[in-house]
């Protein structure tokens, strides 16, 4: 059965591992010097790569081939085997959205004095940390204060502000932060070359556009998106069409309104798209987009910038024009579209 994309090209080196340079780098290194913590917590937006960083530095940790002078998994012994397959004994993930009690904590508490099976490390995943319930917590703190030396925690968590505060002081945190569009794109490319999916760069940028910053988002849309249109040739107009996105052709076509002044007519370009079904909340955003591009094009007089590629050509020649017609004075002082 395929895998789907972001299972696929899940990364399982930290030479694979895109962005995070400041986490990787730390891990690496306690890896080198042999500075393990028992404790560590990876706070962060989805899609960012936590559980995958944490099931690589698990790999790590445990394999049976790598040198004292090295960080890298092998990825060929039977521990990396097994945790890149998902049977191992030694990694356990928990995922506290659904196991957040207390009964769940003691079990844990209870299994956790058992010595790992094959590997030199226990390793517990547990993903949105914050989940867990009060007592829950409090239970989890007393293991976390005296753990086995076999054990080692990773939290994850995309709400830290709601753990409590005495877990947050027993771990080593580090804060993951949104892909660069860059990022995205340049593994969309990857993938699409791979896959042989016949399609546009406009459109792969589309796609890393509206993950926001999230790579498992944007390898998820393009698998939809694939499975979708197939081989035949994938456009930009056809990621917004399948994903009901507002064409940005109708931006364009309201600025004119804003750039005359003409309030009737641009009332009337409302009412219009309105009836036709178009979310005029999301249009509002997207207009308020394009307008922030104009005003970075007037700054910079570039279009070099990753906000742009998510436009064809016809639509940057077209930005271009327009932002002749309204001075970065006017352009600061739109707060919501206004005649």
């Amino acid at each position: 059965m395929p895998q789907v994309f972001y299972r696929k090209y899940r990364p399982q080196r930290f030479s694979e591992f895109i962005g995070q340079d400041h986490v990787v780098k730390t891990l690496t290194n306690a890896i080198l010097m042999g500075m393990i913590s028992h404790a560590y917590l990876f706070s962060g937006p989805r899609g960012t790569g936590k559980t995958t960083l944490a099931r690589i530095f698990a790999k790590a940790v445990n394999c049976q081939n790598r040198k004292k002078d090295e960080f890298e998994p092998c990825g060929q012994c039977t521990s990396c085997v097994e945790i890149q397959e998902g049977k191992s004994m030694d990694l356990i993930e928990i995922d506290a959205a659904s196991h957040r009690g207390i009964d769940e904590v003691r079990e844990l508490r209870d299994t956790i004095r058992f010595v790992p099976t094959k590997s030199r490390y226990k390793v517990y995943i547990i993903d949105e940390a914050h989940q867990l319930t009060k007592e829950a917590a409090n239970a989890l703190l007393k293991t976390l204060e005296e753990p086995p030396p076999f054990v080692i925690f990773i939290l994850a968590t995309t709400e830290p502000h709601k753990m409590i505060p005495t877990i947050l002081s027993r771990c080593q945190r580090f804060d993951f932060y949104k892909l660069r569009m860059e990022e995205i794109l340049e593994k969309l490319e990857k993938i699409a070359k791979n896959e042989k999916i016949n399609i546009q760069k406009e459109a792969l940028a589309e796609i890393a556009r509206l993950a926001s910053g999230s790579m498992r988002d944007a390898e998820s849309l393009l698998d939809q998106v694939f499975t979708f249109f197939g081989e035949r040739e994938i456009k930009i107009e056809d990621i917004r069409n399948l994903l009901g996105l507002v064409p940005t052709q109708l931006a364009i076509e309201f600025f004119e309104f804003l750039i005359k002044k003409d309030a009737k007519g641009g009332v009337n370009f409302l009412n219009e798209i309105g009836e036709k079904g178009i979310d005029l909340e999301e249009f509002a955003k997207n207009f308020i987009d394009y307008l922030r591009k104009i005003l970075v094009f007037k700054i910079t007089n570039s279009m070099d910038d990753e906000i742009f590629s998510g436009f064809s050509k016809e639509e940057l020649e077209k930005l271009k024009e327009q932002s002749q017609k309204i001075t970065e004075t006017e352009l600061k002082k739109i707060n919501t579209p206004s005649f």
